[in-house]
């Protein structure tokens, strides 16, 4: 078990290379060498965080924009890889477990960082929520749950605990579970893709706008709607702690696993756009079953899929349960969570995914209970505002960074090349925000204010106790 107790705000530390990072006095031992991750598993760690369910029906969802959405898939993928290379640019400085709200605490302070934690980790376990409700969907292919919403819910529940349990066993396993998962998902979307490109016939496709509102509005709208399906690219940088050679793979697992991911989007979504009709696409429930069924006949296209959905979503609930156990573990390190984060248990903070899970299970018997499922798909599309919280704080911190006048840190060319880089993160950041809605930034705030609540009663407290 690996604890280490609350500091104060230190001093700024002395000026650092860009090539030779130093860890900060105040950091965490790191977990064994055979505990932690090397490049693969960090690789699928974040390749499986973002492919979770939404592939299954994306295609579906972008087709009544016409194949401006592919447009939207290209801009979507140029800034998630931005955001990617800028995040493995600030763990190459700083490597430690906490990812965004590391960066935005060394910056700005305790409060940014605590917002950074506080935000990330509501985006967490919203999701995993929502993971489990729709893996459920999918399990009623399978076997028919959904006559029954006790059965439903108790399916529900399984699919978020069984994954809690794994990363309870320790990072070994939870590394295991999330490189076989993302293995088979992917080989299972792959052979999907590549029979459906076989028979790619373009008068599918239909009309490249089909809104009629002009292709940049057509891409903002399909781009909106693939927004929460990109979240992730953060994966390896939050698991810092748990990487080999951090400095190194972080950013080389960012960029993998976003472009890994962002090949099978694209090549998934092109072959159904090519096996559908376009007219049938947009009312279709089961895209990638159509797809099959198209190409081979039958109707065991639905099991097959159904089969590979539930293998993506439980994998990425393996790996969104660890991240949501890691933000809150890094700030109460720091004094700004509770101390009872930081407990540990073969490398994993066992409170964490504890207290993550448990609070996805309760808004998953909300759902269920309620039969509101507006209000929690909109619950979803909070989780997309909250999580460009930490994205344009870390932005932000390293651009402050480099714009603090030491240039002899940081070459002129590598300079120029990482500001841009920045800049461009910081607008990605900027425009999810903006693309998941009013509604959603409006409600998104509000959870930030109750986040602002509980800092000052944590800060009230950790002046009574100094006093």
């Amino acid at each position: 078990m690996q604890t280490s107790p609350a500091v104060t705000r230190q001093a700024p530390r002395p000026a650092r290379t860009d090539v030779d990072p130093t860890p900060p006095p105040h950091a965490p031992a790191t977990p064994p060498a055979g505990r932690r991750f090397g490049l693969p598993t960090a690789t699928a760690l974040v390749m499986g965080n973002i492919i979770g369910g939404g592939i299954f029906m994306i295609p579906a969802a972008v087709a009544p924009y016409g194949t401006v959405g592919l447009l939207a898939f290209a801009v979507l993928t140029a800034g998630a890889i931005t955001l990617a290379l800028v995040f493995g640019r600030l763990a190459r400085r700083d490597p430690r477990t906490g990812g965004p709200y590391v960066y935005a605490r060394e910056e700005f302070g305790d409060f940014a960082g605590f917002l950074a934690a506080w935000s990330y980790w509501i985006t967490t376990w919203v999701s995993n929520a929502a993971l489990a409700v729709a893996a459920v969907g999918y399990l009623d292919v399978l076997w028919p749950v959904g006559r029954s919403t006790g059965l439903a819910l108790v399916c529900a529940l399984a699919v978020q605990w069984l994954p809690a349990l794994a990363n309870l066993a320790g990072t070994r396993y939870v590394g295991t579970v999330q490189l076989v998962s993302t293995v088979l998902k992917f080989a299972a979307l792959m052979v999907v893709s590549v029979a459906g490109l076989s028979a790619f016939d373009p008068a599918n496709l239909g009309p490249f706008d089909a809104s009629g509102e002009g292709w940049f509005a057509g891409t903002t709208a399909a781009a909106a709607i693939l927004l929460f399906s990109y979240l992730g690219v953060e994966s390896a940088a939050v698991s810092a702690g748990q990487v080999r050679a951090p400095e190194r793979n972080v950013g080389r697992a960012g960029v993998l696993g976003t472009a890994g991911a962002a090949a099978v989007y694209l090549l998934g979504t092109l072959a159904v756009f090519g096996t559908v009709a376009h007219e049938r696409l947009i009312g279709s429930t089961a895209p990638f079953s159509d797809a099959v069924n198209t190409v081979f006949g039958g109707s065991w296209g639905g099991t097959a899929v159904a089969v590979a959905a539930l293998v993506s979503m439980t994998g990425a609930l393996n790996g969104w349960t660890l991240l949501s156990a890691q933000a809150p573990c890094a700030a109460a390190r720091d004094g700004l969570f509770p101390a009872v984060f930081t407990v540990e248990r073969r490398g994993v903070p066992v409170v964490g995914v504890l207290v993550g899970v448990t609070l996805a299970s309760l808004l998953t018997v909300l759902n269920f209970a309620s039969g509101a499922k507006s209000a929690f798909d909109t619950l979803v599309l909070v989780t997309t505002f909250t999580a460009t919280v930490p994205y344009l704080l870390s932005t932000a911190a390293q651009l402050r960074w480099l714009l603090r006048g030491d240039r002899a840190r940081v070459a002129p060319a590598r300079l120029a090349r990482d500001l841009t880089l920045a800049l461009g993160a910081f607008a990605f950041s900027a425009w999810l925000a903006v693309g998941s809605g009013w509604a959603a930034v409006c409600q998104g705030t509000l959870f930030l204010l109750a986040g602002v609540l509980v800092h000052v009663v944590r800060t009230v407290r950790r002046g009574r106790r100094r006093a």
